[in-house]
């Protein structure tokens, strides 16, 4: 695999992952999850492992179960099991001082909240989408390494290993339980690889 492939991988593990967190997914998206397994063997190692088990989750899901699922998790009634914001992991607390620093970041590196958007920009699937940007270029140019492993280290490291386990062991986690599971193994592969990288 060649540099250019390896980078349209990461972009893809990042959209894949904002996009699952952004909202429960359609059927449509269900279904194209349910075959990722056909392209995995035993060589892939704990990536193939992690996407083989969120295709099996997704043949497995009905849509209205799975959006049930993810309103349990993420909304809920007053609040859901759990809080997918930066802050809050970093601080206990949301709207804090790791947020103001995000949007100072985002400033600078030509990153718009969207219009349509009510949550903070420390939501997981927010900072997933922001990596899969600054990898494709999607913001004003395509961000270095260095500046990927930057924003990383400041934004994504340290706390969303640990969103995505808690994820995996929510007591209402069926179908996040193998999203939880790509989501930690993703991260720390990037975070190894950011590490050899520097």
């Amino acid at each position: 695999m060649n540099a250019a492939e390896e980078e349209v991988l990461r972009a893809n593990a990042y959209a894949l992952l904002a996009a699952l967190l952004t909202a429960p997914p359609s059927a449509d998206l269900l279904q194209a999850l349910s075959v990722l397994d056909g392209d995995v063997d035993a060589e892939d190692g704990p990536m193939g492992a992690a996407f083989a088990t969120l295709a099996s989750a997704a043949r497995a899901a009905l849509p209205a179960d799975v959006a049930d699922e993810y309103g349990t998790l993420f909304i809920g009634v007053g609040g859901g099991e759990l809080s997918p914001y930066g802050s809050y992991y970093k601080t206990g607390f949301l709207n804090e001082k790791p947020l103001a620093e995000l949007r100072a970041d985002m400033a600078r590196l030509g990153i718009a909240r969207a219009d349509d958007v009510r949550e903070p920009e420390d939501h997981i699937a927010a900072l997933c989408e922001m990596m899969a940007g600054l990898i494709t270029g999607a913001f004003d140019a395509e961000a270095t390494l260095d500046e990927q492993r930057a924003f990383y280290e400041r934004h994504v490291a340290g706390w969303a290993e640990r969103f995505f386990t808690d994820l995996e062991a929510a007591p209402s986690a069926r179908f996040y339980r193998a999203v939880g599971a790509l989501g930690r193994t993703f991260l720390a592969v990037e975070g190894q690889a950011f590490d050899l990288a520097a």
